[in-house]
This record gives structure tokens, sequence and C-alpha cells, in this order.
């Protein structure tokens, strides 16, 4: 089972940046897939963007040159980089992890608010 802390949340004001992590801790088939998803109120959740063992990337069209993902494999770690907040990107972020046998994982989530 794996254990996933977010952080890195918070309040920032339109033009900001933030920079989300998650770490995973404890034992799994070993880690494939890390994303990061997000809510905001009222919508459904919806994939931000995810990266794979590979380094392969994929992110969600409203966010394209704006935001970054990385992994630290060694650390089990995955990294969001937030350029050029909007006040749309608010929502709770969470973190996603699938292992090698198909284990799907979550974070507790962290608020992220993008306001003046």
């Amino acid at each position: 089972q794996l254990q996933l802390v977010e952080s890195g949340g918070g309040l920032v004001q339109p033009g900001g940046s933030l920079r989300l992590s998650c770490a995973a801790s404890g034992s799994s088939a070993g880690i494939y897939v890390m994303a990061w998803y997000r809510q905001a109120p009222g919508k459904q959740r919806e994939l931000v963007a995810q990266i794979i063992s590979t380094g392969n990337t994929n992110y969600a069209d409203s966010v394209k040159g704006r935001f970054t993902i990385s992994r630290d494999n060694a650390k089990k770690t995955v990294y969001l980089q937030m350029n050029s907040l909007k006040p749309e990107d608010t929502a709770v972020y969470y973190c996603n992890v699938v292992d090698w046998g198909a284990k799907d994982y979550w974070g507790q989530g962290t608020q992220v608010t993008v306001s003046s």
C-alpha cells in the first residue's frame, strides 16, 4: 500500500506561481503513472497532468504551456510547477498514483486559490 502526502497549495495572485509536491511512501508493485487532478466547486474532477515511468507527459489543454509536471523516481515524488496562474485554476488539487499492479492511490488534496 502507498500513502500519498501533498504539499504546496495556497493563495496566490493571478499571474503568480506555485509548486505542488506529492510524496509516496510505503510499498507497492512499483510506480507506473503519477498524475495531478483537480476539482473546482460544482465541477467534476479533471486530469491536469500526468507523467509515466518513461518520462512521457500529458497535459490538459487548459494548462499547456503554463504547468509542468515532473517526477523524482528515487524519492517517489511528483511535482507540479504552476506558472501564470489564473482564477479558473482555483480548485482542490489531488495527487494520483497508479502502480504496475494497476492499483490506484489518491492523496488527500491541497487547495489552490488564485485571487487578487
